[in-house]
């Protein structure tokens, strides 16, 4: 896995990034820096042991790691460093915005007040624009596996304390009903709220219905399992309905055999909205940057398809009307780039 551009980085289309979990971004170098300065003993020797951990038989041994990584992150301080190293890595990818989730009941549960969370990540997401070029917006995401009623509790906490949140998500396991979290989703929606919902990927195409019909979701992230029902597929294909794939996530967590034997080129055959990201790049393979180099390679995608990828990922964030067009020539202007280059070669 790389944690810096490779050379030529600036060959690649400027994009969105859309379906990206902050404490996903945690890399074992950090965590190890923050595990010294707030005391905390990771069950680890050092980083290389750390990082050879990430091998993952599925979402849950992953879940696993990825919770327990957590308890480095303590003080807003912290989650402020988190911030800035995940969208200075971004911007070197090509980020150009960012729907950043994080996941605001997992450190709630840690003993970890609301108001740190927030304030460290909204105090370096306040400029992120100035300082790195990347427009952010900030998305609540809900863990499916604990009970929607706290969820609805954190909600309510973050609208009374008028956090600078732009929408909700729902992620973690990929279990049970998501129809319990309707009525957090109902008020999130009622606030104006956009919505978007893990489906799709550890579960079947039914939960991609159910996060559509039951909970309003705008968006969906991963549905690559939508693929096995023809109906379902038609549906999104008519309505359009944005879905944030993660290829090497899928791969890494053997949602898929195998980065060749991946739904995306079928996906994007049948006129599906899809656009591609990374979800937890710290422990996946890979940045946005680094999906693109391996989709490119695998699939043998020239500058056409990977513009289409980028353009998506714009049409699919809740960005303004104005602002998604303005990114748009922008990605008309690096195709057209490649293609004089191409051409020149």
């Amino acid at each position: 896995m790389t944690t810096e551009p490779r050379p030529g980085a600036g060959a690649r289309p400027p994009r969105a990034e859309l379906h990206l979990h902050l404490e996903g971004t945690l890399e074992p170098e950090l965590a190890f820096a923050l595990a010294e300065r707030n005391g905390v003993a990771l069950p680890f020797a050092d980083v290389a042991a750390l990082r050879a951990a990430y091998d993952f038989g599925d979402l849950q041994s992953f879940l696993d790691l990825y919770y327990a990584n957590m308890a480095v992150l303590r003080t807003a301080d912290d989650f402020a460093e988190l911030t800035r190293a995940y969208l200075r890595r971004a911007a070197a990818a090509g980020v150009r915005h960012a729907e950043i989730m994080f996941d605001p009941q997992a450190h709630l549960l840690r003993g970890v007040p609301l108001a740190t969370v927030v304030d460290g990540i909204t105090s370096v997401l306040v400029t992120s624009e100035r300082d790195f070029g990347v427009s952010t917006l900030l998305i609540a995401a809900f863990l499916r596996d604990r009970p929607a009623g706290e969820a609805l509790s954190v909600l309510d906490a973050l609208l009374a304390t008028g956090a600078p949140i732009a929408g909700v998500g729902l992620d973690s396991a990929e279990v049970g009903s998501a129809a319990p979290f309707g009525p957090v989703f109902a008020r999130a929606a009622a606030a104006g709220l956009r919505r978007t919902a893990h489906a799709g990927e550890e579960g079947p195409p039914a939960n991609v219905v159910e996060v559509l019909d039951v909970l309003g979701a705008e968006r969906v992230d991963h549905g690559v399992r939508a693929m096995e029902d023809p109906a379902l597929v038609a549906r999104l294909a008519r309505d359009r309905v944005p879905l944030t794939v993660c290829p090497l996530s899928n791969v890494r967590l053997q949602a898929v055999p195998s980065l060749a034997e991946h739904p995306l080129p079928r996906m994007v055959e049948a006129g599906l909205h899809v656009s591609v990201h990374s979800d937890d790049p710290a422990y996946f393979g890979g940045y946005v940057d680094d999906v693109d180099d391996a989709l490119t390679a695998t699939f043998g995608m020239g500058a056409r398809e990977r513009a289409a990828l980028a353009a998506a990922s714009f049409t699919g964030s809740f960005l303004p009307a104005d602002r998604v067009r303005e990114h748009l020539r922008e990605v008309e202007e690096w195709a057209t780039r490649a293609r004089v280059r191409a051409s020149s070669g």
